[in-house]
């Protein structure tokens, strides 16, 4: 026990000392959290709307005037020219059209139907997408306005009788809707991939870049003490960036807590078994730290673009989703999500903390087999 202190006080004064670790350890997270909860984000807001009004009639200004109040839209332009709109597009200029046909109100009145264009730049496939979901949904709640505003007055004759239906959504877990509040915890699991994972690998190589593995190969330190030494200070550290994190994106972005801290903390902990054993056996089969952060970003950005981050996991195809068995970003995401938000306990998680643990055994028993350490 006594060996393993010495490695560890031997650690943290390698640590102090070197100039890079201390922007690592404390401006990662901040800067992490500050730029990517915003950056990283599927809202989208000020969609450039281009209006091609022919009928300029009632009707069809009350159509415009919802698009105009919308939070989603920015009024670009208008025009009677459906070129007009096109040309915008094609200048970057509008990301939407909407064509509203000449004798728009008369066909609604008189035959209760019409039509009615949109245009959609789908350059951006985000834009696009989302900006056409929501055109459709002011369109419905339009078309609800105006089949409740004439039914009594018996303008649709093809009604009969009208009953209006009222629906109301419940939101469960975010009731606001507000992206930040899903993607906080993400950032989080990204932030001690990072911190664990970079510099549990990059710790041993550099060890070997300037020769004192060697002088640590011929002491009489075994082999379990020297990697208990060197990954439980970076297991610490990034412990302590995840309760950075916690509290930033309470103060800064006001995210719930709803679940237990201490089973945060534990999945935490369980997660950085992980993360240090694949940085450990990375640092074992590489001889110098760019080779180690090469290897460690290709890992890296696989296992974040699949883990469910950014799109859902329900929504990539079939060999996607088996691929996530073994991406144990995917785990902690999942894990830290249903803590946070929707307050759920260890009984919950159960499964995903004990194929961490066997994940993290298996690694660093890897890491520990691969790593020869001569004795003379």
């Amino acid at each position: 026990m006594r060996t393993i202190l010495y490695i560890i006080q031997k650690e943290f004064l390698q640590i102090v000392r070197d100039k890079t670790m201390f922007p690592m350890i404390f401006l990662v997270p901040i800067v992490q959290m500050v730029v990517l909860v915003y950056a990283a984000t599927m809202e989208m807001k000020d969609i450039d709307l281009f209006i091609v009004d022919k009928d300029l009639s009632i009707m069809s200004r009350q159509l415009t005037d919802k698009f105009n109040a919308s939070p989603f839209f920015n009024i670009s332009g208008s025009s009677f020219s459906v070129e007009d709109g096109e040309n915008s597009i094609k200048a970057g200029e509008t990301d939407i059209i909407i064509h509203i046909p000449k004798d728009f109100e008369k066909n609604l009145i008189k035959n209760n139907k019409t039509d009615v264009q949109f245009l959609v730049n789908a350059i951006n496939q985000t834009v696009g997408a989302i900006g056409n979901l929501y055109c459709r949904q002011i369109i419905l709640s339009y078309n609800k306005n105006i089949i409740t505003q004439y039914a009594d007055m018996n303008t649709f004759k093809t009604l009969g009788e009208f009953k209006s239906i009222n629906v109301d959504y419940q939101y469960w877990y975010n009731p606001e809707l507000d992206y930040k509040t899903y993607m906080v915890p993400g950032i989080l699991v990204l932030l001690v991939t990072i911190i664990g994972m970079f510099l549990s690998a990059m710790n041993l190589v550099k060890e070997k870049e300037i020769g004192t593995i060697e002088q640590i190969n011929v002491t009489p330190v075994k082999k379990y003490q020297f990697i208990i030494g060197k990954l439980l200070p970076f297991w610490l550290i990034a412990l302590f960036d995840l309760a950075l994190g916690l509290s930033l994106g309470k103060l800064l972005f006001d995210i719930p807590i709803l679940g237990s801290l201490g089973v945060v903390f534990l999945a935490g902990g369980v997660y950085l078994l992980v993360v240090l054993g694949f940085g450990l056996l990375i640092s074992t089969i590489t001889n110098t730290q760019q080779q180690a952060m090469f290897i460690s970003w290709f890992f890296l950005l696989i296992f974040v673009l699949m883990s469910g981050l950014f799109t859902a996991i329900e929504s990539m195809p079939a060999w996607a989703q088996y691929f996530n068995y073994i991406n144990p970003i995917a785990y902690f995401i999942k894990i830290i999500r249903m803590v946070l938000l929707k307050g759920s306990g260890l009984s919950d998680i159960k499964n995903e903390i004990f194929i961490l643990l066997g994940y993290g055994t298996v690694l660093l028993s890897l890491a520990t087999l691969k790593y020869r350490k001569k004795t003379g």
